[in-house]
C-alpha cells in the first residue's frame, strides 16, 4: 500500500506542486482581499482570485522553463510586471495612493509559485506565510517604526554590522603567543554579548513602567546591572518608602547574570554546562527568592516609574573596547596559566570580576575546550561572578540607604560563599 501511494505521488508530483502554488496565491490573496473587502468589484488590482491565478501562473513558467525553453520564465514574469503596471497606473489615475506594496506581493506569489515547482515545497511556503504576515501586520509595523528612537535604529544598524558584515570577514585560525587569539571567535563573542545586551534593552523598553521594578530589574540584568545598582540606590535615599522594592530589582538584575553564564557556557562549550548548573543555579535562586519575598510583602508600595533605558543599546565603541578587554584576557591567561598555573588563572578570575563578568566568562569558557581543566574554568567563573556581585553591593551600600545596603548585601554574601563552596566541592 506504501509503494502504490509513493508511486502516486511520483507520478503526480507536478500536479501535486502546481496545486501547492495556487494555495500560496490564495493565501497571500486571502490577506489582500480581506484589506480591501469594502471596496468594489474591480476596483481592486488583484484580490484572491488574481493572487491564486499568478501563484499558479509561477508555477506554469517553472514547468515551461524546463521544459520548452530557458526564456519561458523571465519572459512570463516580464509580461506580469508590465500588467500589473498598467493596472496600478490606471488605478492611481483614480485613487492617489503611491504604495506598491500589493504590486510587490503580487510579483512575489508569482516568484513562490515558480519556487513551488521547481526548488523546494517548504522554503515557498515559509516565503508566503511570512510575506501574509508582513502584509497583514501593516499597521502594527508601521506603530513600531514610530516609536523607534534614532539611537535605537542606528544600534540596531550597528548590531547588523559587527555581525553580519564584519564577522565573515575575520581570520578563523589561532594567532599571537600560543595562537590564543582567534580573531574569529574574539569577535564572535563580542556579538554574542551584544546581542543579549540589545535584547534586554528592548524587552526592557517594551515592558514599560506599568511592568513594575522587578519587571525592570530582569531585563536591565542583560544590560547593565551595575548601572541599575547605582540608579536604584541613589533613589533609594530619594524615595524612602519603595527602598524594599528597589532592593528587590537590584537582586533580580544581579541574579540575571546567571542565566547569562550558563547561556554562554551552553553556546560556546556544552560540555562545562553540567559543572556549572549546579552552582550557578544556586546561586541565582539565593538572589530571586530574597527578591521575591520583598516584592511579596512591599508590592504595595510599588507606585514609582521604572526607570527609563539609561545607556544606548549598543555603542560599536564599546564593543571595540569588550573586544580588547577579552584579547588582553585571554592573553594574561595564557601567561598566567604558564607562569602560576591554576592560582594564576583565578587571581585573573577575581580581578577581572570587579568590573565585568560577561569578559572572564567568556574567555575562560573557550579556554575550558583547550587550555584548561574545566573545573578550574568552573570555579574561576565562580569566583567572577561572585567578586562581581560583591562590589555591586558594596555600591549598593556606598551609594543607597544602610537599609538597602544590608537588604542586598546580606543575599549577595550568602550567594558568593554558596557557589565557592559547590564549586569547590565538585
Amino acid at each position: 500500500m506504501d509503494d502504490v501511494a509513493s508511486d502516486f505521488l511520483i507520478a503526480n508530483e507536478p500536479a501535486l506542486r502546481l496545486g501547492v502554488a495556487l494555495l500560496l496565491g490564495a493565501l497571500i490573496g486571502i490577506e489582500r482581499g480581506w484589506v480591501a473587502r469594502e471596496q468594489q468589484s474591480g476596483e481592486r488590482i488583484a484580490g484572491i482570485r488574481t493572487h491564486a491565478l499568478v501563484g499558479l501562473l509561477g508555477g506554469i513558467a517553472a514547468l515551461l522553463s524546463e521544459a520548452v525553453s530557458d526564456w519561458a520564465f523571465p519572459i512570463i514574469f516580464l509580461a506580469l510586471a508590465a500588467t500589473s503596471l498598467v493596472a496600478w497606473r490606471a488605478r492611481l489615475a483614480r485613487h492617489p495612493d503611491y504604495s506598491i506594496t500589493g504590486l510587490v506581493g503580487l510579483l512575489l506569489t508569482f516568484c513562490f509559485g515558480a519556487v513551488a515547482v521547481a526548488v523546494d515545497l517548504a522554503l515557498a511556503t515559509a516565503g508566503a506565510v511570512i510575506t501574509a504576515v508582513i502584509l497583514d501586520n501593516k499597521h502594527e509595523i508601521h506603530g513600531l517604526l514610530n516609536k523607534l528612537q534614532a539611537h535605537e535604529l542606528d544600534a540596531g544598524l550597528k548590531l547588523l554590522l559587527i555581525s553580519v558584515a564584519m564577522l565573515p570577514l575575520l581570520p578563523d585560525r589561532g594567532l599571537g603567543p600560543g595562537e590564543v587569539l582567534n580573531p574569529y571567535e574574539i569577535w564572535w563573542m563580542v556579538v554574542l554579548i551584544a546581542s543579549i545586551s540589545f535584547v534586554g534593552y528592548f524587552a526592557m523598553r517594551v515592558g514599560g513602567a506599568e511592568k513594575g521594578i522587578l519587571f525592570t530589574g530582569l531585563f536591565a540584568g542583560l544590560s547593565s546591572s551595575t548601572a541599575l545598582t547605582l540608579h536604584f540606590a541613589r533613589l533609594s535615599r530619594q524615595s524612602h518608602e519603595i527602598e524594599a522594592m528597589l532592593a528587590a530589582g537590584i537582586l533580580v538584575a544581579c541574579g540575571t547574570m546567571f542565566p547569562r553564564i550558563l547561556i554562554y557556557a551552553a553556546v560556546i562549550s556544552p560540555s562545562l554546562l553540567p559543572r556549572l548548573l549546579l552552582p550557578i543555579a544556586v546561586m541565582g535562586l539565593l538572589l530571586y527568592l530574597p527578591a521575591l519575598h520583598l516584592w511579596r510583602r512591599h508590592r504595595h508600595t510599588l507606585r514609582v516609574d521604572s526607570p527609563t533605558p539609561i545607556q544606548n543599546p549598543l555603542e560599536l565603541r564599546m564593543a571595540l573596547l569588550f573586544g580588547g578587554l577579552l584579547a588582553l584576557i585571554m592573553l594574561l591567561g595564557e601567561w598566567l596559566r604558564e607562569g602560576l598555573g591554576e592560582a594564576g588563572i583565578y587571581l585573573l578570575a577575581a580581578t577581572s570580576g570587579v568590573a565585568d563578568v560577561d569578559a572572564i566568562t567568556l574567555s575562560l569558557t573557550r579556554m575550558s575546550l583547550e587550555r584548561i581543566a574545566p573545573a578550574t574554568a568552573v570555579l574561576g567563573i565562580i569566583i567572577a561572578a561572585a567578586i562581581n556581585n560583591l562590589f555591586k553591593s558594596g555600591l549598593a551600600s556606598v551609594f543607597g540607604t544602610r537599609r538597602l545596603g544590608l537588604r542586598v548585601a546580606l543575599p549577595m554574601v550568602a550567594s558568593m560563599l554558596a557557589g565557592l563552596a559547590l564549586a569547590w566541592l565538585t
